[in-house]
């Protein structure tokens, strides 16, 4: 495997780590817009790696690329797609998302992957939901909520999702929301507990709702304090949450077993930075493998099928999801 990884930040500089680990890496590429930090982080992985300034003619020797950027990944993409590079994108932005997903006939008329929102929520919250969808005859709901940020990046889009529109799948339709609003009481792994979450500009529903045909409800939710919701429509004068901080997510799935109704909830607790690379690097080894169930512009939850090997792979790079004996707020 031949891969390019732009934008070494909290997340970047993970997935970074865990490609630079993977089996059958023949090459990895470190990109950034400031080549000294591209070249420092390169200089940490070792011999297989090498680092410097971003170009799309870095492209032309790669398999796949990954997008660990704040902004601008359909450009990307497009552009890796143009050579024939599979993409990966850990963007959790909504209007990024939906960009992305306008690519999906290209990438299936080239047989191409491209992942997209391959982090901790959407990426393993993705997974978690198909995991759990296994269980059932019908999936009716699908509730995902998360707590944490991996870096300053990630925490100034934490700030501008509580100020955005938030987007629910509800009864066939879209559902549009003001974030900050919608309160919930939602229950994480130990030793996080219980944190009110509220409704954001979170991608989630856009990527979970084509992977269940028959779901009729699709939410997402983000934790935070009351000082974050009250200025999320103010000037960011301060990170929201620590870089290296312990995070988690919950999926919440309900539907039908034949004829009885069932809930069933997964979690899994983890720093976001760490559990996001580790899920991005995945993504890239599996869409050269050539392992997802179709090529094209989704989700994990729709290019993961097979849950099962992607979460025992998960676990080997330290990142573990488990059965949440917790509680159904709806």
């Amino acid at each position: 495997m031949r891969a390019v990884l732009y934008g070494p930040g909290a997340v970047g500089i993970r997935a970074a780590r865990q490609l630079h680990g993977a089996e059958g890496l023949v090459r990895l590429t470190v990109a950034a817009r400031n080549e000294a930090r591209a070249r420092e982080v390169s200089a940490s992985l070792g011999s297989r790696s090498s680092g410097g300034p971003w170009s799309s003619a870095l492209l032309g020797s790669a398999d796949v690329v990954v997008l660990a950027t704040p902004t601008g990944h359909r450009s990307l993409a497009e552009a890796a797609l143009a050579q024939g590079v599979h993409v990966v994108s850990v963007t959790d932005d909504v209007d990024e998302v939906r960009a992305l997903l306008q690519l999906d006939l290209e990438a299936r008329e080239r047989g191409l992957s491209v992942v997209i929102g391959a982090g901790l929520a959407p990426g393993l919250s993705c997974v978690l939901a198909r995991h759990a969808a296994a269980d059932f005859s019908c999936v009716e709901e699908v509730h995902v909520a998360k707590v944490g940020t991996a870096g300053k990046a990630c925490a100034r889009q934490h700030h501008r999702a509580l100020a955005g529109e938030a987007i629910d799948w509800r009864d066939g339709a879209w559902s549009r929301k003001t974030g900050g609003s919608g309160r919930e009481l939602c229950w994480f792994p130990d030793p996080i507990g219980g944190l009110d979450c509220y409704r954001a500009a979170l991608p989630d529903a856009l990527l979970l709702t084509p992977a269940f045909p028959d779901v009729e409800r699709v939410t997402a939710r983000v934790a935070a304090p009351r000082r974050d919701r009250l200025t999320a429509r103010l000037p960011m004068l301060r990170p929201s949450g620590r870089e290296g901080a312990i995070g988690a997510v919950r999926v919440e799935v309900r539907g039908r077993r034949g004829t009885a109704h069932d809930v069933r909830v997964l979690g899994a607790l983890d720093r976001p930075g760490s559990a996001a690379g580790a899920v991005a690097a995945q993504a890239a080894s599996w869409a050269v493998a050539g392992r997802f169930s179709r090529p094209g512009a989704a989700g994990l939850a729709e290019l993961v099928t097979d849950t099962a090997p992607f979460l025992r792979e998960l676990a080997e790079r330290g990142v573990r999801a488990a059965l949440f004996e917790g509680h159904g707020a709806r």
